[in-house]
């Protein structure tokens, strides 16, 4: 039987998050909900073994809960209702002849809560039983980090920290059972001091271990990801069923679109700006009927401050410029740069001295370190003109003309398949019947996902056969899905439509998080893989890429004056977009801008970056300094036990007999560290009888005569330091012992 106290407290507390971790990916990866009850039920379980409460309070308390929680979870009557538990147990008989005719899928839900109670049950009680009886935990610790690295690799669940908490309570709890084993084979007294030289250790080795391992670089995945190889060559495994759930967030392989998936609030960025905007990652030119693809790749390279090689808006029309000031999350791997629609130029890039690199078929930005090696962005600013149209100047376009738009840019914008069912080419031209020019289009059709019975889910998705189109199946059989369904089907209706459309991915705005200080009127905002979207963008000749936001219940923030008044362009013969250039090294500097400092050293930028990464990043920080005051404080305090393996590594190396000096009142320190302080009047030689007394030995009296001899002559016959160096290292030992 383990004693009573923190020890013991700790070693129950341990096992218990050893347990929770088999609860935690429950909520995420089925439609288990109100999980806390199950955790309760854990906490209830392991404070009745804590107490050594008798078996009937044990079992009393366990099941009054259980019905307690049933009740709460399943029935509407009160607890001391009988009502209730008369249908429950009626339930239970009419389940156990389910369970007899193993018909597993007709269960009720409270007999399957009432089973997995049982279960919990069980799982505490041989816990208990390793704990108690064999004091070994190791297999339960093993089929924990199995269960979680099944799970991280073959399901949408992350075990980034769940590994950490698990290595971490398993090494504490099998750390303390090793303790405990020792105490009760050994048949000796747990004495606090005993008990402080064997946790204070075991906790240093778990601190620095896992230090090490968050603060140490990590390789990327040798292996590629197994679970669509293993899907794809078992014919078991059932087509719609091949696609596990996914999680939502930016990803590069748009080729087969569709399925579920599920949220994930980790932050991807924040950027500090005049107000909310859309940030483009990507686009996409060619629809296959599945998915999206990039038709090919242009990359050019660019410098920092250089204009960025990307069309988006003309100088014709009415623009503000802005800047943003961008950081990424430390969780951010993909080498891409987010940026808003317009973008001219980035500025002030961590890290330093990277290159950038477009690739002008999808403009998208990356950035290469000096050696072409992918860097992860940290910090930027980005500038960019935020266009202001006119829907005088939009409504303007009514068919295409080949002396305004490129043919072969035409064609690209409006391929579609071959095979795209006809009954969305009638849906496209229903919907803009009355509609003359391409904006009045457009708007008709972005009208229309909120209009008609079109549902926005994440969860009841489909994955289109291979018979089937996408755009076909989400518009007219299930009309239910989330911004890929209605970015794509717009798209292509627009196409379908004779107008130039690509697919654009990235994040909305995200959510305001503060204002930067109280002088500036700039907001931050955080952007997480909640936000991760997709929406569409029409090219008009006078125009350029204009964005439209079909997803229901999404509104994004472009500016459109709807003023008939005003004066109206003639843009008709804007040419479409040039083949773009190499931008030039030498940079033509805006005249309506004030003159940034050069200087090599900015004291000032240094200052913001440092305030900004402090506070992106205090509660890291400050968990470190904690952990970092924790391991210097145990070191300090058993600095006793250590500290002498030091004297004998420093001394072993000293040859010279004046050394003897040194060593004499360095293991004088140590006696007095260790407990055996010398009185105030005590001399030399009294002390040493008393320390040989103590380790019934004569070594400390023999060099004590030694020492003396050196203070009286000033020097020693040579070699005499070679002799008396085992006497020192000897009882430098018993210290230690």
């Amino acid at each position: 039987m383990i004693k009573r106290d923190f020890s013991s407290f700790l070693l129950y507390a341990f096992s218990f998050l050893l347990l929770s971790e088999w609860l935690r990916p429950i909520e995420q990866l089925t439609e288990t909900n109100h999980i806390e009850m199950f955790f309760i039920f854990i906490v209830i379980s392991f404070a009745v073994s804590y107490f050594h409460l008798k078996w009937i309070w044990n079992y009393s308390f366990k099941t009054i809960f259980i019905f307690f929680a049933i009740n709460q979870l399943h029935y509407e009557e009160g607890f001391f209702d009988s009502t209730w538990f008369t249908a429950f147990f009626k339930d239970i008989f009419d389940n156990l002849r389910v369970l007899a005719a193993r018909n597993w899928n007709d269960l009720s839900n409270e007999f399957r809560t009432l089973l997995f109670f049982i279960l919990l049950w069980l799982m505490v009680y041989l816990i208990n039983y390793w704990i108690l009886n064999r004091k070994r935990i190791f297999i339960f610790f093993f089929m924990t980090l199995v269960y979680i690295t099944v799970l991280d690799t073959f399901t949408p669940y992350v075990a980034k920290y769940a590994i950490v908490r698990t290595v971490v309570a398993g090494f504490a709890v099998m750390g303390m059972l090793t303790y405990f084993r020792i105490i009760q084979k050994e048949n000796v007294s747990a004495e606090p001091t005993f008990l402080r030289r064997w946790m204070v250790p075991l906790a240093v080795m778990i601190s620095l271990s896992v230090l090490v391992g968050i603060a140490a670089p990590k390789a990327a995945p040798i292996w590629p990801d197994p679970v669509p190889y293993l899907t794809a060559n078992n014919d078991k495994v059932p087509e719609d069923k091949a696609r596990s759930v996914n999680r939502i967030g930016y990803g590069t392989n748009d080729a087969e679109l569709g399925g579920p998936f599920i949220g994930d609030n980790n932050r991807v960025f924040q950027y500090e700006g005049n107000g909310k905007n859309y940030w483009k990652m990507e686009t996409k030119d060619v629809y296959t009927g599945k998915g999206w693809l990039a038709s090919g790749t242009t990359p050019i390279s660019f410098r920092q401050e250089d204009l960025v090689p990307v069309f988006s808006v003309p100088d014709t029309v009415e623009t503000i410029i802005e800047t943003s000031r961008v950081v990424t999350s430390p969780d951010y791997h993909f080498n891409f740069l987010m940026y808003p629609a317009g973008i001219s130029k980035v500025l002030k890039l961590l890290p330093e001295g990277s290159q950038y690199e477009i690739d002008t078929t999808n403009e998208r930005i990356s950035l290469l370190a000096n050696d072409n090696v992918p860097a992860v962005p940290q910090a930027f600013t980005v500038e960019y003109k935020k266009p202001k149209y006119k829907a005088s100047d939009l409504v303007q376009t009514t068919s295409y003309d080949p002396t305004i738009i490129n043919e072969k840019f035409y064609q690209k914008y409006t391929l579609l398949p071959e095979n795209l069912p006809p009954r969305v080419k009638e849906l496209a031209a229903e919907i803009t019947a009355t509609k003359t020019n391409w904006f009045d289009k457009a708007k008709a059709i972005e009208s229309y996902f909120g209009k008609s019975a079109f549902t926005y889910d994440q969860k009841n998705v489909a994955v289109p056969d291979t018979e089937d189109d996408y755009v076909d199946q989400f518009l007219f059989e299930t009309k239910r899905g989330y911004c890929d369904n209605f970015s794509s089907s717009m798209a292509v209706m627009l196409r379908i439509l004779g107008i130039p459309t690509r697919w654009v991915k990235g994040f909305t705005g995200g959510d305001f998080l503060r204002y930067s200080d109280e002088t500036s009127g700039t907001q931050v905002y955080e952007v997480t893989n909640n936000n991760a979207h997709s929406w569409v963008e029409v090219y008009f000749p006078n125009q350029g890429w204009v964005p439209f936001e079909p997803t229901k219940g999404f509104s994004n923030e472009i500016i459109i004056n709807y003023e008939t008044n005003g004066p109206t362009s003639s843009n008709n013969q804007e040419a479409s977009p040039a083949p773009v250039k190499k931008p030039q090294q030498k940079e033509i500097k805006d005249p309506n801008k004030a003159n940034d400092s050069k200087s090599f050293f900015d004291v000032k930028r240094v200052w913001e970056e440092t305030q900004l990464f402090v506070k992106n990043n205090w509660k890291r920080m400050v968990f470190i300094i904690i952990i970092v005051a924790a391991v210097v404080g145990i070191l300090y305090r058993s600095r006793g036990k250590w500290f002498p393996y030091g004297l004998l590594v420093i001394y072993r190396f000293k040859k010279k007999d004046e050394n003897i000096s040194a060593a004499y009142l360095a293991l004088l320190e140590q006696f007095e560290r260790y407990g055996l302080k010398r009185k105030e009047n005590q001399t030399l030689r009294n002390y040493a009888r008393y320390i040989d007394s103590f380790f019934s030995t004569r070594e400390m009296s023999k060099l004590t005569a030694i020492y003396e001899n050196y203070l009286y002559h000033q020097q020693l016959p040579k070699g005499t330091w070679k002799e008396s160096h085992e006497l020192w290292e000897n009882l430098i030992k018993k210290t230690i012992a």
